[in-house]
């Protein structure tokens, strides 16, 4: 029996699913830090639980968005072409090219 056809049986655990208890942690997590530091650093008020994952979620939107997969207009492996460009250098080639770049970004050692 040829191993390609046999189906993967196992079980993956959907990723949604594990947001949610994710969340609630992260909010009790951001509560404790607030609390934690914050009202004897800049004299602020305590947080509740609620506020906290309030602000997390505010945080997320403002500064992360809900967005997955790669960065906006970025293809999912930009990288890939100059992987392939060092695998396919010479020996010579790479050492040209980190001299290069040492020069350019001032480290003499290394």
């Amino acid at each position: 029996m040829n191993s390609e056809n046999i189906p993967d049986k196992r079980i993956r655990f959907p990723f949604f699913i594990a947001i949610i208890p994710i969340a609630f942690i992260m909010a009790a997590l951001v509560q404790w830090l607030w609390n934690a530091i914050l009202p004897e650093l800049i004299h602020v008020g305590q947080l509740t639980y609620w506020k906290a994952l309030g602000l997390l979620i505010l945080c997320r939107i403002l500064f992360g968005g809900f967005r997955g997969g790669p960065p906006r207009g970025k293809p999912p492996f930009a990288n890939r072409a100059w992987r392939e460009k060092w695998i396919s250098m010479s020996e010579e080639e790479r050492a040209r090219f980190k001299e290069q770049w040492r020069q350019r970004c001032g480290r003499k050692d290394q």
